[in-house]
């Protein structure tokens, strides 16, 4: 995106034309020559600059130290040096690339990502001799699922492509690069089926990307931001997950996936507010288990939403909604409490949040313990001093683990944030302020569109088809077409005659 006095020009944001990159970089055509590389690299303490002889002719071998193994660079670059009297590449190395010598800033990048640099009297070369610790391929932490597979995604992006091929073994399966951070220059990887995939969905991811400017990103959820239609939305557009599966599933209904070196997430684009509630264990389980699975999470949408606010405001305004008996146990149980339901209500929310935050920051083994001994005693403590009824404490711990149901986490927050929204109206309004922040909030997803497909998708279906996998989910044997959000070129999944 282009920076203007103003703020940001969103209208360059969709522009299909890329910036220039050789604005950005004034020593694009200089040639590479020691000097020159020693002149973008210094004050870089990890730089080995070594000269060579090799008879009566000089090699400069050029490398960072922290990301390259002493005995790889041994075994690759210095030892057929040593046993070699030619000073042609050819003659030397078996795995190598040429550079040109107009390429500077690609040869600079390609040294900080750990590629090995030879410079010859005639010819420059690089060898990729990466080779900085990675993460083991583990189970995912936050998407485990009791059946399927358990190899989640890890902070490089070229185990994280091995996972993906070698499930999809198919020449259809494209991967484009594209480099994004002024500084971190991360690697971004667009992956699409080609024979499935929506042209025009190719293009506006492509188009977004090219055009997003940026010091850097600290992980694939920041750059997810910068790519949706409405960054003002709670909500939010795009899929994430850290499942192999779940990303080869979304790449065979023809969506599009973007991943980035350093980061262990996927974003799958489009997606629609129903897929936010829907697990990959869905398909593994029966499809009478995955549909009630669904309606409890949709449900228990509705619920973590409403389930306070209706308190608040059926004490505030609305008494006579209750039967006698339950008004006379809500009179009870708030006896003590000095405050009107909605601070009531607000406080013991806030205690919710302030656990739930320090549970997650503290180390695991006391997190656990704070979370559950803290939420016990200070519910009792709260209840004992008069500071909130007993009843309160119930409904919000109810909320509370509601809001974790949805399998997305982003969703999750996005629950948690919207529920003070129906508190204050309901505080202020009573059900007809509840109302009007559900009205708001229907309206909201109705005009949200994701990569520009509706929000709302298959809950207003662009095809009825899209019903057979929604809340419920019909046998795998009928579910035949591709869901409509994708658009795929190919909309059936398999041949009906093939029985």
């Amino acid at each position: 995106m282009s920076r203007t006095k103003k703020g940001f020009n969103f209208k360059k944001f969709f522009d299909p034309q890329p910036h220039d990159e050789n604005k950005a970089n004034p020593d694009i055509n200089e040639p590479i020559t020691r000097k020159a590389i020693a002149k973008s690299l210094a004050d870089i303490d990890d730089l080995v600059m070594k000269d060579i002889k090799i008879g009566e002719h000089q090699v400069t071998i050029i490398y960072l130290h922290t990301i390259v193994k002493k005995t790889l660079i041994d075994e690759m670059v210095y030892n057929p040096l040593n046993k070699s009297k030619s000073v042609k590449p050819e003659d030397v190395f078996k795995n190598f690339e040429v550079v040109d010598r107009d390429q500077l800033p690609k040869l600079i990048h390609d040294i900080c990502s750990g590629y090995t640099v030879i410079l010859f009297e005639q010819t420059v070369i690089k060898i990729n001799t990466y080779s900085a610790p990675d993460r083991a391929i583990t189970s995912p932490e936050n998407e485990t699922t009791v059946m399927g597979p358990q190899d989640g995604f890890v902070e490089n992006v070229e185990t994280n492509l091995s996972l993906i091929k070698k499930r999809i073994r198919s020449p259809q399966l494209k991967s484009k690069s594209i480099l994004l951070g002024t500084e971190t220059k991360n690697n971004v990887v667009v992956l699409y089926m080609d024979n499935i995939a929506n042209e025009e969905n190719v293009k506006r991811v492509l188009t977004r990307l090219e055009n997003v400017e940026f010091h850097g990103f600290l992980g694939m959820a920041v750059l997810k931001q910068m790519l949706e239609d409405k960054p003002f939305s709670p909500f939010p557009q795009f899929g994430i997950t850290v499942r192999s599966d779940n990303t080869v599933d979304a790449l065979l209904n023809g969506k599009i996936i973007v991943m980035m070196n350093g980061s262990p997430e996927a974003a799958i684009l489009p997606a629609s507010f129903l897929e936010m509630f829907l697990s990959p264990e869905d398909y593994y389980n029966r499809w009478t288990t995955a549909t009630l699975l669904r309606m409890l999470r949709l449900a228990g949408f509705f619920i973590s939403i409403l389930l306070t606010s209706t308190y608040v405001a059926v004490l505030t305004f609305h008494p006579e909604m209750l039967p006698p008996q339950l008004l006379r146990l809500l009179a009870e149980s708030r006896a003590k409490v000095p405050f009107p339901p909605i601070m009531e209500a607000l406080i013991i929310e806030l205690v919710i949040e302030v656990l739930r935050e320090a549970g997650a920051r503290m180390p695991s083994k006391i997190g656990q313990t704070i979370g559950i001994v803290g939420g016990i005693v200070i519910g009792t403590a709260a209840v004992e001093a008069g500071l909130a009824s007993n009843i309160l404490i119930v409904l919000v711990a109810v909320t509370a683990l509601l809001s974790f149901i949805p399998p997305s986490y982003l969703m999750s927050n996005a629950i948690r944030f919207i529920r003070y929204f129906y508190i204050l109206a309901a505080g202020i309004l009573g059900i007809y302020g509840q109302m009007i922040v559900f009205a708001w909030m229907f309206n909201h997803l109705s005009n949200m569109t994701s990569l520009g497909t509706p929000y709302l998708t298959p809950i207003i279906p662009r095809k009825w088809t899209d019903l057979l996998n929604s809340v419920i989910r019909t046998p795998t044997k009928f579910m035949v077409q591709r869901a409509g959000i994708s658009r795929a070129k190919k909309d059936l999944i398999r041949p009906l005659d093939e029985e």
